[in-house]
């Protein structure tokens, strides 16, 4: 059976506590959508501000990008493209609790993302970035009245200029349905504990990282790839107890890829068409491998036990502040 990459979903037992809030969601820059509905422990770590539906099918949500993040800071004067992804990774399983009314419990599962950014965009200014997505719904799939998945197409502005382009498809299960999709990995604390020790990290330079606990990739084998490194303690990456290696580690993975591929000069991921094709266990190691396509463009892949895990083709931008 084909499987995919969660989108960092957790299970909270609290659907009833959520605090009520009209059909057309919030709408303000003043304060996050509630974590619960990003799937987010950190409150910190909510990006999403508000959304509204503005048609059958289409949506608008709002975010809000720090000048200033642990993980997701900026560098060489812009913003990192990453925090693109993550606001697209928040969006999914915020319209499909607050909007397609899937329950609480329903794990959404990445199946492929493609992204498309404006370097120009990117740049950092004198206050926090206010990001706007329209969101066109397609494909729509239900099972009993019960959603099962769809398709976003994204339309992004930066404080009213164009930022970004990108498509996702995604499935939604509930707990049961994944529980059987997953068996013996289903549990994610026991997961995590059976996660393989890290093994040591690249130079933080080589990949564009500052500190060694944000290196998602140990030094080359003699094969010329990377082990993935997975630290089930940092922060970020591991919000909250996960089954397998969440998807955002894996398109980490791939930008310190191609910062080692390409460098030492900066580089921008400005681009990213990528499939998730199986979890990525946490108890055996998973192989990350680069390879150079000409024009700014790297293919990643990661296998675990000889399959491919993911694979991505990123498009890249020199990281210049001039």
């Amino acid at each position: 059976m084909t499987t995919f990459a969660t989108i960092d979903s957790m299970v909270p037992e609290f659907q009833s506590a959520l605090p009520s809030i009209a059909p057309e969601g919030l709408d303000t820059w003043t304060t996050t959508v509630p974590k619960e509905y990003v799937h987010r422990a950190a409150v910190a770590e909510v990006f999403l501000t508000g959304w509204r539906q503005t048609d059958t099918d289409v949506c608008t949500v709002t975010a809000q990008w720090p000048r200033a993040h642990s993980f997701y800071g900026p560098a060489h004067g812009f913003h990192d493209p990453l925090l693109f992804a993550e606001t697209l990774r928040q969006t999914v399983p915020l319209l499909s609790h607050a909007v397609y009314g899937a329950p609480m419990d329903h794990k959404q599962i990445w199946r492929d993302l493609r992204v498309s950014l404006d370097p120009a965009a990117l740049r950092t200014g004198l206050t926090p970035a206010e990001v706007e997505l329209r969101v066109c719904c397609t494909d729509v799939e239900r099972r009993g009245g019960v959603l099962r998945g769809m398709r976003m197409e994204v339309t992004a502005t930066r404080d009213g200029l164009p930022l970004a382009t990108a498509s996702t498809m995604f499935s939604s299960h509930s707990r049961a349905l994944y529980r059987r999709l997953r068996g013996a990995y289903a549990d994610a604390e026991q997961a995590m504990a059976g996660a393989v020790v890290p093994p040591l990290p690249l130079r933080p330079e080589l990949v564009g990282r500052d500190r060694a606990h944000d290196v998602v990739l140990s030094p080359r084998g003699d094969d010329g790839r990377w082990q993935l490194r997975v630290d089930t303690l940092h922060p970020i990456i591991f919000d909250h107890p996960n089954d397998h290696s969440p998807g955002m580690l894996l398109l980490e993975a791939a930008r310190q890829a191609v910062q080692h591929l390409l460098g030492p000069a900066p580089v921008l991921t400005t681009g990213l068409d990528t499939a998730f094709h199986r979890y990525a266990e946490m108890d055996a190691p998973a192989w990350v491998a680069a390879e150079p396509l000409g024009d700014g463009r790297v293919r990643v892949i990661i296998e675990q036990h000889d399959a491919l895990v993911f694979e991505c083709v990123a498009t890249t931008h020199p990281a210049s502040a001039k």
